[in-house]
């Protein structure tokens, strides 16, 4: 019961500081501002480990590898954590790949708790200064399905279909990460 108490509490803390790196990635990835509570957020949360990891990790174009190597760290750091404690049974070679599937894990499981906030705004807030964010956020998953699937009484349910592919994707991601300890 200890080693799930403690699981418990390495999965907010890493998931909460990773999950800020990943939102700070793909906001910066789509050039979304930080001037809202949302970005005030992220860059507190984030800061502390990201911007050390600037001198060493230079970006790659747009893309910000030192808060993707953030994620990851915390990720691995929890997952290292939990090895050791459980008296370091098997390879950590199985611990580093399993840190990449969990973070993979944590973008689809951040992305489907967007999809999430998206449908409910769209209905109840739709004019709202979060929902700007959220499209922007959601929109460019959403478009191909749109393309593709044709709404039945005018009732848009690329929200759901992205919802079902993503738990679909976290299923297998899962059972990949938890497979590799």
């Amino acid at each position: 019961m200890f080693l799930q108490i403690v699981n418990l509490i390495l999965d907010v803390a890493t998931g909460l500081v990773g999950g800020a790196c990943l939102l700070r990635l793909v906001m910066q990835w789509q050039r979304l501002p930080f001037q809202n509570p949302i970005g005030r957020f992220v860059f507190a949360v984030s800061d502390w480990l990201v911007m050390p990891l600037r001198r060493f990790v230079p970006a790659i174009g747009r893309l910000d590898t030192s808060s993707l190597m953030a994620a990851w760290l915390m990720k691995l750091s929890h997952l290292a954590l939990m090895w050791v404690l459980s008296g370091m049974q098997g390879l950590f070679l199985g611990v580093m790949l399993a840190s990449v599937f969990g973070l993979l894990h944590w973008l689809v499981s951040g992305l489907s708790a967007i999809v999430m906030l998206y449908a409910i705004l769209s209905w109840v807030q739709p004019n709202s200064g979060s929902m700007m964010l959220l499209s922007r956020l959601v929109e460019p998953w959403l478009a191909p399905i749109r393309r593709a699937l044709p709404q039945p009484g005018g009732i848009d349910l690329s929200p759901l279909v992205l919802l079902v592919a993503l738990q679909i994707a976290g299923m297998l991601l899962a059972g990949l990460q938890f497979g590799g300890l």
